[in-house]
Order: C-alpha cells, then sequence, then structure tokens
C-alpha cells in the first residue's frame, strides 16, 4: 500500500484553526450566489425524491453536484470556488443531458475509466450517464444494455460482488403507477440489475416491494458479508410489510431468526456510521415521528435509548407540536472534533395536516458522553421549506464540512461552514487496480491516542441521493493519525502514520 498526498488539494489547503473544537456550528448562507435558483418541483409523484449526487466531476479537487428537479430540469452545477475557505461559488454545467423526471441521482464509477457516472432515478425510464472529461456526460443506458424500466423509481444502491467486472445495481421502485387500486397497498417491486461482463443482464425482480425510498448494500456489522438494506413507506404498503433486508448470495430476506427485528416505519432515508468505536456500523433510518437509530451488537441490533438524543421527533423551534417529517440523513463531523455528528433534512410530504408544517432541518452535535444535542437553530440552517435530499460536504477545500439540502417547491439551498474553532482534519481516498477503482466495499480505519473512527466505502442510503468523495475524519487535537485500509477481498493493509490537515490517496500497490 502507498500513501501519497493529493497534490492539487494540498496546494490549497491550509491547516485548521488550533484551539478546543466548539459544539456550536456556524454556516453561512451561499444560496444567494448560486447561478440559478433551482426547484425540484412537481405534483404527487413528486411528493418525495428531490437528492443531490456531490462528486468530482472534472478532476479538480472540488466537489460538483447534479440537482434533481422533478417536474422541472435536473441541473448540473460546476463548482468555481476560488481556493480553500473562499466563499462557496457555482456556475452551471452544460455538459449532461437535459431530464425531466428526475427523482434522484448517485455518482459511480461503472464502468472504472475514471470518470464517475451517475445513475439517474426518473418517474419514468431511468438513465445511466457515462461521465468524461470536463463534466460531460452522454446516455450509456443502451450501449450497457441498461434495463431503464418505466417505474417510479426512488432508492439505490450498488456494489462489486465478488469476481464482477462490473458493480450490481440495486434500484428501488415506490408506488405503481399502473395499478388501477392503488396507491394505496400498490408497491412495485424492486430490481437487481447484475452485470454480464461490461454489460448488465436483464433485471431480477425483488418481491415483495413495500414502497422502497431508500437503499443500502453494507457489511454494517463486520459479519464478511454485504447485504442489502431497504427502508420502506408504510403510508403505502399500510398493513404487512416491514422494513427489509436482503442476502445478495441466496436472494433471501432476512427474519429475526437472522437478528434483522421486524420494524415498520415511514422508512425515507438511510445513514450509517460507525459511533460507539468498536467497527460496527450504527444505522439512522429516518421517518415520521421517531427517527429510528439502531445500535449495531454482536448480535444484531438495540434501538438507541431516547436520552442518545437522535430521535428528533418533533419541531425544536416554533409552536407547531405535530410529528417531525425526516428525509435525508447523514452523518459528519461538522466541527472536526473527532466525534461524528448528524444532520436530518425535514419537511412536510406537502400538506399532510398530521404532521408538523413548519418542520426545521436538525443538526444534531455529538457530545463526548455519545449523546446528541441540537444546533441547527445556533448554526443558522433551521430552515423550515420542505427538505428532501441533501449533503454534508466539503465544498471549498478548507477541511470543513459544508451544506447543501434540496427543497420541494422552495429554492436550493448551499450553507459555508464557518465554524471559528474546529480541530484537525483529514481526508483519504483509496484506490485499486481493475473495475471497483473506487475500492466500493472497503473499510478505512483511521486511530489516534483516543479514538478509531471506522468507514466503509459505501454507495447508496441517503434520500434520493449521496455522494462519491474522499472520506472526511474529524480528529481533534491530534496532530498524526494512522490509517490503515481493509480492501473489498479482505487484504488487510499495515498501518501508516499520516499528517493532519492533508488529503491523502491510499493507492493499493
Amino acid at each position: 500500500m502507498r500513501a501519497r498526498p493529493a497534490a492539487l488539494v494540498l496546494a490549497l489547503a491550509g491547516p485548521a484553526m488550533a484551539g478546543e473544537p466548539t459544539h456550536h456550528p456556524a454556516f453561512v448562507d451561499r444560496s444567494a450566489d448560486l447561478p440559478v435558483a433551482h426547484v425540484y418541483g412537481g405534483g404527487w409523484e413528486h411528493f418525495v425524491g428531490g437528492g443531490v449526487a456531490v462528486f468530482d466531476c472534472n478532476a479538480d479537487g472540488l466537489a460538483d453536484a447534479y440537482v434533481a428537479g422533478g417536474e422541472n430540469p435536473a441541473r448540473l452545477l460546476v463548482n468555481a470556488t476560488e481556493g480553500p475557505g473562499a466563499p462557496i461559488r457555482f456556475v452551471p454545467g452544460d455538459g449532461a443531458p437535459d431530464l425531466t423526471g428526475v427523482a434522484g441521482a448517485y455518482p459511480l464509477d461503472i464502468d472504472g475509466d475514471g470518470h464517475m457516472d451517475l445513475v439517474v432515478l426518473r418517474v419514468g425510464p431511468n438513465v445511466l450517464l457515462r461521465g468524461g472529461p470536463g463534466c460531460t456526460f452522454t446516455d450509456a443506458s443502451d450501449a450497457w444494455s441498461f434495463s431503464a424500466g418505466d417505474h417510479w423509481s426512488t432508492s439505490f444502491s450498488a456494489t462489486w460482488e465478488d469476481g464482477a467486472a462490473w458493480p450490481t445495481l440495486a434500484i428501488g421502485n415506490y408506488v405503481d403507477r399502473a395499478d388501477p387500486d392503488g396507491p394505496f397497498e400498490a408497491c412495485d417491486t424492486n430490481e437487481l440489475h447484475r452485470p454480464a461482463s461490461r454489460r448488465f443482464a436483464p433485471p431480477i425482480v425483488l418481491e415483495p416491494g413495500f414502497c422502497a425510498l431508500s437503499m443500502l448494500i453494507s457489511d454494517e456489522r463486520r459479519l464478511g458479508e454485504r447485504y442489502l438494506r431497504i427502508s420502506n413507506d408504510r403510508h403505502y404498503y399500510v398493513r404487512g410489510g416491514a422494513e427489509q433486508k436482503l442476502d445478495l448470495g441466496t436472494l433471501t430476506f432476512l427474519d429475526e431468526d437472522d437478528g434483522w427485528p421486524e420494524v415498520s416505519l415511514w422508512g425515507m432515508g438511510i445513514a450509517a456510521r460507525d459511533i460507539t468505536g468498536d467497527g460496527r456500523a450504527e444505522v439512522m433510518s429516518t421517518s415520521m415521528g421517531d427517527q429510528l437509530l439502531q445500535i449495531a451488537t454482536r448480535d444484531g441490533y438495540r434501538a438507541a435509548p431516547f436520552s442518545k438524543g437522535t430521535y428528533a421527533q418533533r419541531p425544536f423551534i416554533g409552536d407547531d407540536g405535530r410529528p417531525s417529517t425526516g428525509w435525508h440523513a447523514q452523518f459528519g463531523d461538522v466541527d472536526n472534533d473527532g466525534r461524528d455528528d448528524l444532520f436530518i433534512a425535514k419537511g412536510n410530504v406537502d400538506q399532510m395536516p398530521s404532521n408538523a408544517i413548519h418542520d426545521p432541518n436538525n443538526l444534531l452535535m455529538q457530545q463526548a458522553d455519545g449523546t446528541f444535542v441540537e444546533t441547527a437553530h445556533l448554526a443558522g440552517v433551521a430552515t423550515t421549506e420542505r427538505a428532501r435530499g441533501a449533503a454534508l460536504a466539503d465544498l471549498n477545500a478548507d477541511g470543513k464540512l459544508d451544506l447543501i439540502v434540496v427543497n420541494r417547491r422552495a429554492p436550493l439551498e448551499v450553507y459555508q461552514n464557518a465554524t471559528p474553532v474546529t480541530g484537525n482534519w483529514m481526508t483519504v481516498a483509496v484506490r485499486q487496480e481493475g473495475s471497483n477503482i473506487n475500492a466500493v466495499g472497503a473499510f478505512i480505519e483511521s486511530r489516534t491516542k483516543d479514538r478509531l473512527a471506522t468507514r466503509e466505502i459505501t454507495v447508496g442510503g441517503g434520500h434520493a441521493g449521496g455522494t462519491a468523495l474522499p472520506e472526511h475524519f474529524g480528529l481533534g487535537d491530534a496532530e498524526t493519525a494512522q490509517v490503515r485500509v481493509i480492501w473489498p477481498d479482505g487484504a488487510i493493509s499495515p498501518w501508516q502514520t499520516l499528517a493532519a490537515n492533508r488529503a491523502w490517496v491510499i493507492e493499493r500497490d
């Protein structure tokens, strides 16, 4: 294994500010600087969705964005920020086909050519966009023998199965629009697209489907096997359904005998991250009312206690006491203190009277004792539009996680992390030869004197969108960290000591 600094980013990035990290982050609203007021709009088929894909499409070390538009055109925004810590700025990208009906998108290098492609989920035929130099994209659906279907697709995940030349794609579909007895109890089936050499075979139908709104293929409990977790919306399956977990090898769903508890909720988003330090990932599932955090154990999962502070079941500001509606969730260390925090995008489905209309987003900061405290109002990100997709990502290469929020029937929001005192940080990207060049399925472990942080390289989760960026580690006051990689085939690299406040690339020899 060889670690090298990411030279372009190193030329831009400097050290973080010294001092004890604060637990009261601050963000500056950069939405007015966007080249256009982008809105995710449309009727009832766009009540859900509204995701954003964040990735570097021109290899300049800055994160770009592809944003779903619903009935409006989807939009490519190219990052034109002038330097580390400079005001975040995007310009319109003109290299992607015009597409409407887009509910979400996920970045993934399907063909292993070094350019991120996009899996575009639509109300209608889905699209695979092949990435090229300079943020250019072409429709490769037919060339790659991809069965686009004609569904209401709302969730996605992917992995490389053993010996495969290309990834396996999992696509989740919502209500079956063709069912005359719908929409209630009319959930569509889901799909698994396995590769046939450098093409895709006809899809495998996964049933029963319970109106999937988020999917994640992961080995979250470190069992040596990856499973497909599916979060489903009980609003439409009504009864008889539950959250699902699929064994990719046998294509059978797990049950309580397998350590998979039966849980029914209004599932909308999935976020996975080890927040206990045991190497196994806890899983947040957003919903109406309670947001469910499951703690991974050796034998299965247990629900987090209410005292954990993650349920975020009602608006924490304003006078609307009705239950909240959670959508995209994402863990990330906002103040670089070495403890992962949690952002949850909130917003009413439309005018649902049982739930809060003015529903602020959450920014839950993890404390030293492992509990979470609300700070969105202090940070300036507790807006009450109908938020859907989102992304925590360093947009201006200064080592601090910024924020993008997609809203239904309201403009896109972009926030720059301006927290005045933060800890040290590093980012780590991993590369290997072969088709899975970004090592999807690998684990990165970073340890300092007082903590072990684990990241699994996954594709999926969130709500209708995700990121494909180097993994960000907050380091607190540590000036170095030891890092190793457990590669997708199980090979383990030696520990290396890497300096803080740098962007690193670890290449597998």
